[in-house]
C-alpha cells in the first residue's frame, strides 16, 4: 500500500520559473518509490511569471488541491502595477534609483506582510487541510518556501495533528539577500527571527538546497537537515545544431545587483582589441533584464551584439542552453549569495555547454563546477583571469573543440535526488 504525503506549496505550473521545478519533478518520481503525492496549491494564485507548456508536464493522476488565496499584489497592482510586476518577480532597483512608489510599496511589503504577502492564506489552508488530514489518512506533510508563509502552514498542522511535517527551504529566510532591501523595522526583524526558529525547531525534518544554508540551519536548531539539491530532469529533448556565432548566453532575470561590470567591461575590451572577436561575438539573454543592466551594457558598448529573448518556456530554454557556445551563470556579490545554488545551474550541467560563472569567492556554485569539470568560476576581481579565460573559449570554438567532460553529473538527476527524497523520509514519528 503506497504512502501519502502531502506537499504544500504556492508555485505549480503554469507558474514559470525555476521556483515550480523542484516539486514538480519530485511528485513526478514519488510514485516509483511507492508514495502517493498530494499537492495543494493556491485556485488563484498571481504568478509573476506564466509558463503554460509546464502543465502537460504535471502526472496524469496526481491530485492537485485548490484553495481561493487572497492576494495582495493583486490589490497593490491598482497602485501601481508596474513596480508591483517587478518586485514580485525579485527585481528591486539600486537605491538611487528608487522612486518613492517603490520605496512605499517595499516598506510595505517587508513591514506588513510578514513573513510574506501569502500570509493571509495560512489560516484558511489550516482549516480546509486538517480535514483532508484526516480523511484521507495523510500522516506526513511536506512545506516549501519561499514564501516561507507555507511553512507556517505546516506548523499549525503540526500543532494540530500527529504528523511528520518536513520544512523545504529552497532559499534560507532571515538571510536571503533581498531582505536587506525590505526596509524593514526592528519589529518586523523580530517577528522573522521567531518565525523562522519556530518553525526550523517544530519540524520533524529540514530539506535545503546547499551546504552553507545546511551550516547556517545547524547553528539554529537540532532539528536534522538534508541537503537536497535541485536537479535535471530527461527532458527528451533531440540536442540542436550549435548557433554559429560564439554566444554567450545568460539564461534567468537578471536583477539590479546582479550586474557583472568586469564581464561587460572584458568583453568591450575584447570587442575593441580583436576584430574577430567582433565578428563572431553575441550575447544572448533569457529571461526578465533590470534597466541598469541595460544601461551597463549600453555605457560599455555591448548593446548592438545583444539580443533580448525575454522570458521563454522551459522547453526553449533548455534548447538555448545547448545551442549556445557559453552559458553564463551570474550571482549578487555577497556573503549571503554563497549559499545560493540557482536551479538552472544543474539544467546548465546537462546540456554539455560549457558554463562561465561569476559571484562571490568560496561559493557552492564554483565547488560543484570544479567537481564536475563543467566550467570555470570567477569573482567580481578576476578581471585578467575572466579576459583570458573567454579568449581560451573563443580559441576553442574557432576550431570546434569547445564542449565539456563532465564527471559524475548523474547523481544531480531528478530521479536520483527523489530516492534521495525518499530515504530521508522516515514513518517512525
Amino acid at each position: 500500500m503506497s504512502k501519502k504525503v502531502l506537499i504544500i506549496t504556492y508555485y505549480w505550473p503554469p507558474a514559470g520559473g525555476p521556483g515550480v521545478q523542484r516539486w514538480l519533478k519530485f511528485v513526478k518520481y514519488l510514485p516509483q518509490f511507492g508514495i502517493e503525492p498530494m499537492v495543494y496549491v493556491p485556485a488563484n494564485p498571481s504568478y509573476p511569471i506564466i509558463d503554460e507548456t509546464l502543465l502537460s508536464e504535471i502526472p496524469d493522476g496526481i491530485s492537485v488541491l485548490k484553495q481561493p488565496i487572497l492576494e495582495p499584489y493583486k490589490i497593490a497592482s491598482f497602485f501601481s502595477l508596474k513596480k508591483v510586476k517587478t518586485i514580485a518577480k525579485g527585481i528591486i532597483n539600486d537605491k538611487a534609483k528608487q522612486g518613492w512608489k517603490e520605496r512605499f510599496l517595499l516598506a510595505i511589503r517587508g513591514n506588513l506582510f510578514i513573513p510574506d504577502a501569502r500570509k493571509s492564506w495560512v489560516k484558511p489552508s489550516v482549516r480546509y487541510l486538517s480535514t483532508l488530514i484526516e480523511d484521507f489518512g495523510i500522516d506526513t506533510v511536506i512545506s516549501t518556501g519561499p514564501p516561507h508563509s507555507m511553512h507556517l502552514i505546516g506548523y499549525k498542522l503540526k500543532l494540530k495533528h500527529s504528523i511528520q511535517w518536513i520544512a523545504d527551504f529552497r532559499d534560507p529566510w532571515t538571510t536571503i539577500g533581498y531582505h536587506k532591501q525590505l526596509k524593514l523595522l526592528s519589529p518586523a526583524k523580530k517577528k522573522h527571527i521567531r518565525l523562522e526558529s519556530e518553525v526550523l525547531n517544530k519540524a520533524d525534518k529540514i530539506i535545503v538546497t546547499s551546504h552553507k544554508t545546511l551550516e547556517e540551519f545547524e547553528s539554529k536548531t537540532t532539528t536534522p537537515v538534508k541537503v537536497i539539491t535541485n536537479g535535471f530532469d530527461d527532458h527528451g529533448i533531440i540536442k540542436p545544431k550549435k548557433e554559429a556565432k560564439f554566444t554567450l548566453s545568460h539564461i534567468g532575470s537578471l536583477l539590479s545587483e546582479r550586474n557583472p561590470e568586469v564581464l561587460w567591461k572584458v568583453l568591450s575590451e575584447l570587442v575593441k582589441e580583436n576584430e574577430d572577436f567582433k565578428l563572431h561575438f553575441q550575447l544572448h539573454l533569457y529571461g526578465t533584464v533590470s534597466e541598469s543592466i541595460i544601461d551597463s551594457l549600453t555605457e560599455y558598448g555591448l548593446k548592438g551584439f545583444v539580443t533580448s529573448h525575454g522570458y521563454v518556456s522551459h522547453e526553449e530554454a533548455i534548447k538555448a542552453q545547448m545551442v549556445s557556445q557559453v552559458l553564463l551563470l551570474i550571482e549578487i556579490d555577497s556573503e549571503d549569495t554563497k549559499a545560493i545554488i540557482p536551479g538552472k545551474l544543474f539544467e546548465y550541467l546537462a546540456s554539455g555547454t560549457p558554463i562561465l560563472s561569476i559571484g562571490p569567492k568560496n561559493s557552492e556554485v564554483e565547488t560543484i563546477l570544479k567537481v564536475t569539470n563543467t566550467g570555470n568560476y570567477f569573482n567580481y576581481t578576476s578581471y585578467s583571469e575572466l579576459k583570458n579565460q573567454i579568449l581560451l573559449y573563443f580559441e576553442s570554438y574557432k576550431t570546434g573543440t569547445l564542449q565539456t567532460q563532465p564527471v559524475g553529473v548523474e547523481r544531480y538527476s531528478r530521479k536520483a535526488l527523489t530516492k534521495t527524497l525518499t530515504e530521508y523520509m522516515s514513518w517512525e514519528l
